[in-house]
Order: C-alpha cells, then structure tokens, then sequence
C-alpha cells in the first residue's frame, strides 16, 4: 500500500499524518507551534512527527510512503521551497521541502494551506464534480485556493488565492501583511480576539454575524471577478462559528453577487473535518508526482 505523508503547516499547530492514494488518512500525529523557540527548534518538532510516521507507516501499517505532501500557511515560494508564514514569526524564508527532501529521500512538493483545502474538497469533499470553486480556510489565518476549469490556480509565484487580503473594511485595522483591512486583519481568530477581546471559541452572536458579513464580503468580490458560483469554506473559526456565520455570510453574497454571472453563488462548509488539512496535503503530493510523470 502507498502512502502520503501529508503534513499542514498552521498558524498554531503542526498536524501530519498518512493518507492512502485512494484519501484515507490512516494515521495522524500532531503538536503545538511555540514559534517563540526558534526557527530550527521549531523545525525539530516537525521533523519529530514525520519521522515517528515513517516508522509508523512501515511497522504498524505495512505501507510504502512515496512521497510528501504540505499545506503551509503563507506566504511561500513555489513548491514551498522557501516559507515565511505570517503566524509564525521565527521561519522566514525557511528551506522547508529542501530540509524535508535532504532527511527522508523523498519527494517533497508543497503549496498553500487553503490552495490545498481546494484540491482536497474537490478530490473527496464538498466540491467534487465542480470544475470553478473557491476553497477557504478561516482559521488563525484566512486563505483561499482557487480552482478555475478544473485546475487549481497558482499565479506568478505560487500564491494565487491570497483572499485573505481582499481590503473589505476600508482604514480597518493594520494586517500582518502591512495593509489595513484585509480579511485576515479583521476575521481571523487572533483578529477577533483583539477586537473583542474574547478568543473565537467565546463569540458573541454579533462577532459571529459581523465575520459572517464580512467572509461573505470577499467572497462576493471573489465570485464576480472570477465567474464563481461556489465557496467552500472551513477552518476552526468558520466551522465553530457554524450556522449563524454560514447565514450572515451567504445572506451578504446574496446582496453583493448582482451581476448575472455570479447570481445564486452560495457558501457551504468544508465537509472533510479534522482531516481535510491532511487529505489536502496529500493531494498536493499527489498532484506534484502526477505532473513528474508528464
């Protein structure tokens, strides 16, 4: 049996796992991110679950793994051969697929988290048999992976997809980036926890109806640029939210996708759970040795 190991880099915790060629996660291992130790502590942690999987993968499970897939918050360089994620200050510019690719032998191939999310919820999820979706994470961080007549849309550098940092409140407050406004800067988990001064798993029912609007927003922006009429969206912050956020969002694409291109265009949560990081990881794996093969 082969297998990915997946790993998705977050803003908060690094989760990895085995994932068949047919999306079963059939092992899974995680840890904090104390980004405060430093870049190659930090880097030691990783390496910690992807060498326990690879015993695991041959000892327990009888599998062969073939490759390594990432989902990593961003920005990155293609392939995530360099990483700078925004949420974890210590690793900027840091070799992540050269450092993995030197320690296993393996190919490593690598992209961003919620371009990831798109290839896993269009391989097994909530967008399987649609050819032109968006797919977005919001989480610590707000990111989005496109998929546009059947392919994922990856732009000059890699980073396609950054919906993230759509302005949709103008003079809001300063993002990470250096912009003010951006999505992120005002509808991610830290962002809440500094407007309201309560952490994202405590909402109010104004927060959760205010992000809603606001993720609703983007997307509505996204939708009538793009010809979209689907936005599949996950993340801890979005699917704690639940229905009320699913609502106040789709009810603001309702208003803004006028144009007749965009008109009906709906938002659905992510449908892979705990494991859509990981099943997504290992589609980027997967995609990355299907086009070695071209």
């Amino acid at each position: 049996m082969d297998v990915i190991v997946a790993i998705d880099i977050g803003g908060t915790k690094f989760a990895a796992g085995l994932v068949t060629t047919d999306g079963r996660v059939i092992d899974r291992v995680r840890c904090r991110v104390d980004a405060g130790r430093g870049e190659e502590p930090l880097f030691a942690d990783l390496w910690g679950l992807v060498s326990e999987l690879l015993v695991r993968a041959r000892g327990q499970h009888g599998a062969v793994p073939i490759a390594i897939g990432i989902g990593t918050a961003g920005p990155i360089e293609p392939n995530a051969e360099l990483v700078s994620p925004l949420n974890i200050a210590c690793w900027r510019n840091f070799p992540l697929a050269p450092r993995l690719r030197e320690l296993t032998g393996l190919p490593v191939f690598g992209d961003g988290d919620a371009k990831a999310l798109a290839l896993g919820e269009g391989w097994k999820g909530a967008a399987q048999g649609h050819d032109n979706f968006i797919a977005m994470v919001v989480s610590t961080g707000v990111g989005g992976g496109i998929v546009l007549n059947g392919k994922l849309l990856d732009g000059a550098s890699g980073n396609a997809g950054h919906v993230g940092h759509i302005i949709v409140e103008p003079s809001g407050r300063r993002c990470a980036c250096g912009a003010r406004g951006c999505l992120e800067a005002e509808a991610s988990g830290p962002a809440i926890e500094a407007i309201t001064g309560r952490p994202p798993t405590q909402p109010t029912y104004e927060t959760i109806q205010r992000t809603g609007r606001l993720v609703g927003r983007g997307i509505a922006s996204v939708c009538n640029l793009l010809d979209l009429k689907l936005a599949v969206v996950g993340g801890s912050v979005a699917l704690g939210f639940g229905a009320p956020f699913f609502q106040a969002a789709q009810s603001t694409i309702d208003d803004l996708c006028c144009i007749g291109h965009a008109k009906g265009a709906r938002i659905v949560p992510a449908r892979l759970g705990d494991d859509g990081s990981l099943i997504g990881a290992a589609a980027v794996g997967l995609r990355g040795l299907n086009r070695r093969k071209v």
